[in-house]
């Protein structure tokens, strides 16, 4: 496994999830994401891939690891498991909702329809390029909304819990707390600096 910390970006908001046995086609998506806001872990199998989320039983569905992956991008031939045994284990998971993006050397219609079908966003030709990393720009966001929904819906669960206040047998409900307005402000600054990033590629 190699974890790396893009330079304008060293605290966790992004997370790239790269699986791929050739070290090139690794090396190029490091390059090509070095200058991007996000974290990126390779890995060089499915397999692998499968531990690091927590699959690699086959009966296991969910992560115990408490880690957040925004994009899984995956090599379709690889030795062992392949990019599409790869897909369907994480579409059969609680990672379903992660967008994966399937890539290959080879156009093989058959296989793209294949792949397509059994849920990646998208099925890039390698070598990949600036511009197939813009394609990707809706899917960040996509991810980013779900994460940052599911993030805020907790919160708010836990201190509308925490406002509840029982007197004399009857409970009543604080006002939400400033720092829930802070957070939603603290999201859209986020989610904004990242649509001007990419738009900017």
């Amino acid at each position: 496994m190699e974890v790396v910390d893009t330079p304008k970006l060293q605290q966790e908001h992004f997370h790239v999830l790269v699986v791929d046995d050739s070290v090139i086609d690794r090396k190029i998506l490091e390059r090509l994401l070095r200058d991007s806001s996000c974290k990126v872990t390779f890995m060089e199998s499915g397999d692998k891939a499968l531990k690091y989320l927590g699959l690699h039983n086959a009966s296991s569905t969910s992560s115990e690891h408490g880690i957040k992956v925004n994009l899984i991008m995956t090599d379709y031939s690889m030795p062992g498991m392949s990019g599409y045994d790869l897909l369907k284990r994480i579409k059969e998971s609680t990672w379903r909702d992660v967008p994966v993006v399937i890539m290959s050397s080879e156009n093989i219609p058959s296989r793209i329809s294949m792949c397509l079908e059994g849920g990646a966003e998208e099925f890039l030709s390698k070598p990949l390029q600036l511009s197939d990393l813009k394609r990707l720009q809706p899917y960040f966001m996509k991810s980013f909304d779900n994460s940052s929904q599911e993030d805020y819906a907790n919160s708010s669960i836990t201190s509308n819990n925490d406002n509840i206040i029982k007197n004399n047998g009857i409970s009543k409900m604080k006002g939400m707390p400033v720092e829930h307005g802070f957070k939603l402000w603290y999201i859209i600054a986020i989610a904004t600096a990242i649509l001007q990033f990419w738009k900017s590629l």
